[in-house]
């Protein structure tokens, strides 16, 4: 296993997400759950204010109470609301870009979001940035480094598991989720799409819409459902009535899970999140 502590160093010095100097009385507004998530872990709630209230996943829950202000929506920061908590640091991702511009006129805003090729190395990345401007890079070396053993524990475990097929189910559709969590994190092959099951592009991005003829054409042993519908508050996705399809469409005893929606969804990329992740798809195969 890597060294997490000469990783992070090497982070330090490359990453250029670099946040405002939070040591001493931050006042934190956070879009992020997974950038919530390490900071609770990390025992830094405390510098924490506001939050999005709505889509709290459940083991954040603590963060829903009279003490943080709710800032709004994911999508629809509430601006007054976050003027009013007087943040010294507002930290959001992509969900938020378009409000960037207004946030800034608030206080200082970082973008924390997950990107690149290499899921593991962006997640270290942020966590070792949250921690070094608190002065607890020890601590947070030391938790990556047992999540990283938890990671090749399960990866040994599941070794030779199943074809997994990840899906997002949204208001009674599903599409292929090319989940990090599940095929990079994991090491679980990625399915075999094929030539036959369409794509559709919208905008700079690429769908794969699936439905349960095209999911026992690509044969998985496994689905694995992540649902947008019911993370959001909608109706959630008829699970049954998948497993029904499937077994008409000819795959025999399918076995479909559906993944906490919020966890999935909404929250992830945290120290607290991708230990759940993980265990959630190794209970599930």
């Amino acid at each position: 296993m890597r060294s997490v502590a000469l990783l992070a160093a090497t982070l330090l010095m490359l990453s250029g997400a670099v946040l405002a100097d939070t040591r001493d009385g931050a006042r934190m507004v956070t879009f992020d759950y997974g950038s919530l998530d390490t900071l609770d872990a990390l025992n830094l709630g405390e510098h924490v204010i506001g939050v999005p209230k709505q889509g709290l996943p459940a083991y954040l829950s603590q963060y829903a109470d009279d003490a943080h202000v709710d800032v709004g929506g994911l999508k629809s920061p509430d601006l007054e609301a976050i003027r009013q908590a007087s943040p010294s640091l507002i930290l959001i991702t992509g969900r938020q870009g378009g409000q960037r511009e207004a946030l800034e006129a608030i206080a200082p805003v970082t973008d924390v979001g997950i990107a690149g090729d290499d899921y593991l190395k962006a997640f270290d990345t942020r966590v070792i940035n949250l921690a070094r401007h608190f002065d607890v890079v020890p601590q947070a070396e030391s938790a990556l480094q047992s999540l990283h053993q938890k990671i090749n524990d399960a990866r040994q475990k599941i070794d030779g598991q199943p074809a997994v097929l990840t899906v997002t189910h949204n208001d009674g559709h599903y599409m292929l989720n090319d989940n990090p969590i599940v095929y990079d994190v994991l090491g679980l092959d990625e399915p075999q799409i094929p030539a036959s099951v369409p794509t559709e592009t919208r905008g700079s991005r690429t769908f794969t819409p699936l439905s349960p003829e095209a999911m026992v054409e690509i044969g998985p042993d496994v689905v694995l459902v992540v649902d947008r519908s019911a993370a959001i508050g909608n109706e959630a996705g008829d699970i049954e009535a998948l497993r029904r399809s499937l077994a008409t469409e000819g795959l025999p005893t399918p076995r479909v899970e559906r993944l906490t929606p919020k966890l999935w969804y909404l929250s992830g990329g945290g120290l607290q999140s991708l230990s759940l992740q993980i265990d959630e798809v190794v209970d599930a195969l």
